[in-house]
């Protein structure tokens, strides 16, 4: 599993001409479900994300999470956070999960996390979606299970 976290000052998504989320100071996360991810990984994925001290304290130092700063989460599905760009020029996805698969831990991640957070606004998995953020910072990090699980 994949998360590519942005702190934002604000992010929106939408389909077509339908706005589906949008959040004011937050983490828009985009989520890559892979082969072999279930339920445990996103838990261990969700916790971590969750507990980043990458807000700023009042001396400056990101020593906040998003729960000390009353954050928001704006999460998008992206299964090319699997693409694979070692041969030729056309990206392969087959470590990309399953549509089915994806989509039942993409709703297991919005559900876990609004457990937690209560701002979790969302996108729609397997549509065209269209993202629009201002990155604060720029502030990105990649987790990837292969090294957060262990």
């Amino acid at each position: 599993m994949r998360f590519l976290i942005q702190r934002v000052e604000k992010a929106s998504v939408s389909v077509g001409e339908r706005e589906t989320g949008s959040i004011g100071k937050g983490l828009l996360v985009f989520v890559g479900v892979g082969q072999g991810d279930d339920e445990a990984v996103a838990d261990k994925m969700v916790k971590k994300m969750l507990g980043l001290r990458i807000f700023a304290d009042e001396n400056g130092k990101t020593n906040l999470s998003l729960k000390d700063v009353n954050g928001e989460l704006l999460i998008v599905s992206q299964f090319t956070l699997y693409a694979d760009c070692r041969h030729g020029n056309r990206p392969g996805f087959t470590d990309a999960g399953d549509p089915e698969t994806a989509n039942r831990l993409y709703e297991y991640i919005l559900r876990i996390c609004g457990e937690q957070i209560p701002s979790v606004q969302h996108g729609e998995f397997g549509a065209d979606m269209q993202v629009s953020l201002i990155n604060d910072g720029p502030y990105t990090i990649m987790l990837d299970s292969a090294e957060v699980v262990k």
